[in-house]
Parts: structure tokens; sequence; C-alpha cells
């Protein structure tokens, strides 16, 4: 069986993921929307948090491991998601290295990045910029970039298909796979 593709979109918080992922999800109709937050509230939901009943286990490990199980079945996804540390961030590389992943870089300007936060009122004020000191910030390699403040969610996912087209030229995940452990090794 052949694999799943992944579109996996990296950003910050308020960055535009979501809003990216159903404008994709419109245009290719073969894809599943797949998100960080909405799984991280079925996590939530298995808990008791009053009695402390939780699940010590990071929410994105199992979240890595539904996205791998979904593209070994031959499930296209496009994934909503944070790399938001080392933890996070390895754990996602290690997990997908061997399924077909296309990278995509989310941005957005600081100011809309709090602009944004404000309005939707569920997010802390201040997680963006927090996560901007890791996120992008770790020899990450793309395969395409997208700037939500400036393009619409209509351009962006436009400039994500134009590069989604070419499997061949899909190199971003690989490559940060290589350059991102030779940074860490590099730390140790």
């Amino acid at each position: 069986m052949e694999k799943g593709k992944i579109i996996l979109l990296n950003g910050v918080s308020s960055s535009g993921k979501t809003t990216l992922s159903k404008e994709l999800v419109k245009i290719l109709p073969d894809y599943f929307h797949f998100s960080v937050d909405e799984f991280d509230f079925l996590i939530e939901q298995m808990e008791d948090r009053e009695n402390n009943r939780l699940i010590h286990v990071s929410t994105e490990y199992y979240f890595h491991q539904n996205i791998k199980m979904f593209s070994d079945s031959g499930i296209n996804l496009i994934v909503d998601h944070v790399l938001h540390n080392e933890e996070t961030l390895l754990d996602c590389l290690n997990s997908l290295k061997d399924n077909p992943v296309f990278f995509v870089g989310v941005h957005c300007p600081i100011v809309e990045l709090e602009k944004r936060e404000k309005a939707r009122g569920d997010r802390q004020i201040g997680l963006s910029r927090k996560q901007l000191n890791y996120v992008h910030n770790q020899n990450e390699s793309y395969d395409v970039e997208v700037n939500t403040f400036d393009n619409s969610s209509e351009e962006c996912a436009k400039s994500v298909i134009k590069k989604l087209a070419d499997v061949e030229q899909w190199a971003g995940w690989l490559t940060s796979i290589n350059n991102i452990n030779l940074a860490f090794e590099g730390k140790k």
C-alpha cells in the first residue's frame, strides 16, 4: 500500500495554519485536516483534571503516532502543528522520517499575531511571541513558506499547491531531519 502524503504546516499559534488547512482541504478533497489543537482537546476530554487523573505522556507523541498511522494506511493529511520545542520537533522528525512529508512554514508578523491572539480570545496572550523564540529557528528546511499577513489564505493555498505538484522536489523534510539532527548533535 502506498503511504498517504502529509502536508505539514508548521507555525506559531495564530499564524493562520487552521485557516490555510481548511482552504487546502477545499482544493484537495482527497486530503483530511488533522490539527494538534483538536487532538489536544481530545486528550483533555479523556483526562479528569479535577482528580489529577492525567495522561503522563506528551500529547504530541500520540499526535505524531496518529499522523504516521494514517499515512501508513494510505490516508493523505494536512497537518496543522506547532513544532515548539526540542522534544516535539525531534519526536515529529523521528516518527515521520519514513513517510512522505511536504513541509510548509507558515509565517505572520508579531504585531498581527498579537492582534489575532486578542481577537480569538482562546489563546494565552504572548504565546505566539514565546513560540517565535523556537519555531522557524532550528534549521528547518521548508518545501514552501507562506506569509498569511501578506497573502490571503487562497493565495497561500495556491503557493502550496503549486509546489506540492512536483513530488520529486520534496526535500524539505529530509533536509530538516539532517540539519536538525546535526545541530543537536553539535550541542551535546
